[in-house]
């Protein structure tokens, strides 16, 4: 019995350091987005998520022409660099008046 409570301790230090790997894992497989020629691909719930839209408003936006998008056979993905350049393109910057009236 001896020989295991020796080993208690390290047991218990490498039973924590895989715990401490399987969340990094976790973590990584949760945030990390393959790059395709220097470009990261979104799916359409990702663009709901970062934009604050439902699924029919970035429909709409689709029909409409105002996302870029890429469409293989049913799936369709949005390149990350196209929606920043939407964002960019149709940013409203506040007039003077409205910074002086604050």
């Amino acid at each position: 019995m001896e020989f295991f409570d020796n080993d208690a301790e390290e047991i218990a230090y490498y039973k924590k350091k895989l715990d401490e790997l399987r969340t990094w894992i976790e973590l990584i497989l949760e945030h990390f987005r393959p790059v395709m020629n220097g470009e990261i691909y979104l799916s359409g719930e990702e663009v709901c998520r970062l934009l604050h839209i439902s699924k029919r408003t970035l429909q709409q936006y689709r029909d409409d022409n105002i996302l870029p998008y890429v469409q293989i056979g049913g799936k369709i993905i949005f390149r990350q660099s196209d929606i920043l350049h939407v964002l960019e393109d149709n940013y409203v910057a506040r007039s003077q008046e409205q910074r002086t009236n604050e």
